[in-house]
Parts: C-alpha cells; structure tokens; sequence
C-alpha cells in the first residue's frame, strides 16, 4: 500500500509543477492574458494595485517589476509628462531625447507605451510629500496605458535598466496577447 501512495506522489509531481509553470491569468480592464510563468506574483504592495509579479534577477541585478494600476487615467497627454518628470536626463541631454512614445496593437483597446531609461527619481509613495525620494542609476521604467472607451489601467514594467531589458520582450507579449 505504501508504495502506491509513493508512486501517486511521483506521479503527481509533475502534474503539480505543470500547474504552475502556466502563469498567472491577469485581467486588465475587460481584457485578460496570462502573465509569463517565471513572473512571481506577489502581494500587491497597496490598494492601487491589481496585479504585483516579481521578475527573474539577472546576473548580478535584482529582478524587474510588473504592477498593474486599474481605474486609471485614459489620456497619454495627462500622465506621460508626470512619468516623465520622475527622470534626470543625463548632462546634455533633455527628458525627450531619453524618452520613447510608441503605440502597440492590442485587440479591443488603444495601447500607449512610454519607455525611460536614466536616473529614476523613485518613491514607494509618489502622491504622499513625506515618501522618501530615491535616485536608482540607470533604471528602466516601461508604463503603458490601456485604454478602453474612457477607462484605463496602467501597467509599470520598472527595474534595472539590464533586468527590464532581459523581460522586455515577454512583457510585450503578455501585454500584446490581451484579449
């Protein structure tokens, strides 16, 4: 009898492990797609949240991360120059010349992406006067709004320039498979 209990439990390992290597189903406004499998979801760290994932680290950087903000403002022209100003351009160089505006398709709404690298004037809190401001060197945010009608959500892919670079491309896909 023992071992039949022992080979059920080998047997349902990797039934286990398939279950969590599919990703965690994310909705975003009425859209939904599935986040990457090696995106660790976490807690949201507070009520603007949805969606919090930690990314893998690389190399010698912490991981990148994923933080999903429902009810949000529609209008690019509204939050890109805030986004913006939460950058130091290096010497000689102006918020723009760092920053990239671009559009990606996504069935069934209109997605607008802005993509900094730079020194990140970070706070855990940036509504709040008393949150503490950090300067991250070469830190890379990517926000992008998805819009429906006159409702959006804002995802925030930040992190060390290196670690964002190395989940560029599944986040843009997961963003991309929305559906």
């Amino acid at each position: 009898m023992r071992s039949v209990a022992t080979a059920a439990l080998f047997l349902a390992l990797p039934l286990a492990a398939a279950a969590q290597d599919k990703g965690t189903e994310t909705k975003i406004g009425g859209l939904k797609a599935t986040a990457p499998a090696d995106w660790k979801k976490e807690k949201p760290a507070n009520l603007l949240r949805s969606y919090q994932f930690r990314l893998p680290e690389v190399k010698d950087l912490p991981g990148a991360e994923v933080a999903v903000f429902p009810e949000s403002h529609p209008n690019p022209d509204k939050s890109f120059p805030k986004w913006k100003n939460q950058f130091v351009p290096p010497e000689g160089k102006t918020i723009d010349d760092i920053a990239k505006v671009s559009k990606w398709d996504v069935k069934g709404a209109t997605v607008t992406v802005l993509d900094v690298t730079g020194t990140w004037k970070y706070k855990e809190r940036p509504q709040d006067p008393a949150s503490k401001e950090m300067l991250l060197d070469n830190y890379r945010v990517v926000w992008v709004i998805v819009g429906e009608n006159d409702e959006a959500t804002h995802v925030r892919l930040s992190g060390p320039a290196g670690s964002v670079e190395a989940q560029f491309k599944a986040f843009e896909g997961w963003v991309k498979a929305l559906k």
